[in-house]
């Protein structure tokens, strides 16, 4: 073994010192640090005051459950209303025009009254001088069992968004 000198054993105690007080400093330092750092993350400002991370997760966690609930409420909601919204009578179309050559003003009318898929009714109303006279025929599929003048026919193809033969 080689004899060290007495300078240099001291110089290198004195450097290990250094580190190690260095090394205290720093770990002094981190703990304050990640104590401040829980401290800031233990409570934390919600809706009715102050609460614990944990607190905040678990009404999260509730809200969320809830939100979930009311969406699958409301999906079923609104594919009732997509069915009942299917049958509803809401294709509508009038044709206005002269029964006869000799009356004017275009006061007889033909409404059809259809649901998506072209079940309902047509009503037609023809005004005369002496007289006036309403019909009403069903529609199903757009088609009627009954004989349909052309204002019928030109009333259901524009409520079915059809073009209207002329």
């Amino acid at each position: 073994m080689l004899p060290l000198h007495r300078p240099l054993l001291d110089e290198i105690s004195l450097g290990a010192a250094v580190v190690a007080v260095a090394a205290l400093v720093s770990g002094v330092v981190a703990n304050v640090r990640v104590r401040r750092l829980r401290r800031s993350l233990a409570v934390l400002e919600g809706p009715n005051g102050s609460e614990s991370v944990l607190e905040a997760l678990e009404r999260g966690s509730t809200q969320t459950q809830a939100l979930r609930a009311e969406l699958t409420r409301t999906k079923s909601d609104v594919e009732l209303t997509r069915r009942e919204l299917a049958v509803a009578l809401r294709h509508v179309a009038v044709v206005r025009y002269d029964a006869f050559g000799d009356m004017g003003g275009r006061m007889s009318f033909t409404a059809a009254l259809l649901d998506d898929s072209g079940d309902g009714l047509v009503i037609t109303s023809i005004h005369g001088r002496s007289e006036s006279r309403a019909y009403a025929k069903g529609v199903r599929e757009g088609q009627s069992d009954q004989l349909l003048s052309p204002e019928e026919t030109q009333a259901i193809a524009l409520a079915l968004g059809r073009k209207a033969k002329a």
